[in-house]
């Protein structure tokens, strides 16, 4: 859990390169000159690709020209070990976009968590295919809400406009709260490493309508989610969370109903959790989910 401070910045540092020795030492003893008390530190050797990963919490003294100040001291580091790397800020919660379709329940759960102060994420708009009377039932606090109907013949226009929404509104992350559309390859490739799905884990092999109707027809024992990154590759992004749960013989359709609602809502809170708080990264069709 990342806790904050009325005096200093919290910063995440996450950062992959080619593995060598140094360079552990070389981002304390820099971190450490700027001033920074470093509060986390995990790292990964992915042996098989030669490559090593970090994920760094450190505190520093709050001031309006820090994160440039951080930014020009990493350059030269970046530079030696050819790093790829993200500093976050923190204090400042991540601005993010939800797409929703007529299941609801992932909407509820995220803007439940975020009003709480369980997820530090600043909801930016909401949008789904179908009309504001689907979600009558729901309190928006104010988020804005768009209607964007989609057909066949729509769909590019349709992706344009969700696409002006997420940069006019300066979202950061989009999140696809049980969103029933699949987005096009070029709209996929735009949002690359910025959209996080949900969908039950019978992919493929239950794929199509009415999936947990055919789980039941086949006498599944285990039921679950998959929160993964959005690909081209429809459902087949880097995975970044998973969950299941024990289904038995007396358990009926509406049960399964039930019980994946439930997963699909904490495997879903679990992974923007993981991207907002930067534990995911991403390697190759896979990712680094450094634990908490």
């Amino acid at each position: 859990m990342i806790r904050f401070s009325h005096t200093n910045f919290t910063f995440i540092l996450t950062l992959s390169c080619p593995n060598r020795p140094g360079i552990v030492a070389a981002i304390s003893k820099k971190l450490f000159d700027i001033g920074g008390n470093i509060t986390e530190a995990q790292q990964f050797d992915y042996t098989e690709g030669g490559q090593f990963f970090m994920r760094i919490v450190f505190d520093i003294p709050k001031s309006e020209t820090i994160q440039n100040s951080i930014e020009a001291e990493m350059a030269p580091l970046s530079e030696t070990f050819k790093m790829e790397w993200t500093l976050t800020n923190m204090d400042k919660p991540q601005k993010v976009l939800i797409l929703v379709s007529k299941f609801d329940h992932c909407l509820v759960d995220l803007l439940y968590r975020w009003r709480i102060g369980e997820l530090a994420i600043e909801p930016v708009g909401i949008i789904s295919n179908h009309p504001l009377e689907t979600y009558k039932d729901i309190e928006f606090y104010g988020v804005p809400f768009h209607h964007l109907p989609i057909t066949k013949d729509t769909k590019a226009e349709q992706e344009a406009r969700i696409w002006d929404i997420f940069e006019k509104s300066g979202a950061e992350l989009a999140i696809l709260a049980r969103y029933m559309q699949i987005l096009s390859n070029e709209f996929s490739a735009k949002l690359s490493g910025k959209c996080i799905n949900i969908h039950h884990s019978f992919l493929p092999g239950f794929k199509g309508a009415r999936p947990y109707h055919q789980a039941f027809e086949r006498g599944v024992k285990l039921i679950g989610a998959t929160a993964h990154y959005v690909t081209s590759d429809l459902d087949e992004g880097p995975i970044i969370e998973q969950d299941v749960e024990r289904i038995s013989h007396a358990d009926t359709p509406d049960d399964l109903i039930r019980k994946g609602r439930d997963i699909e809502r904490r495997v879903l809170a679990r992974a923007v959790r993981s991207h907002i708080e930067r534990r995911s990264l991403i390697n190759g069709k896979k990712t680094i989910v450094f634990n908490d």
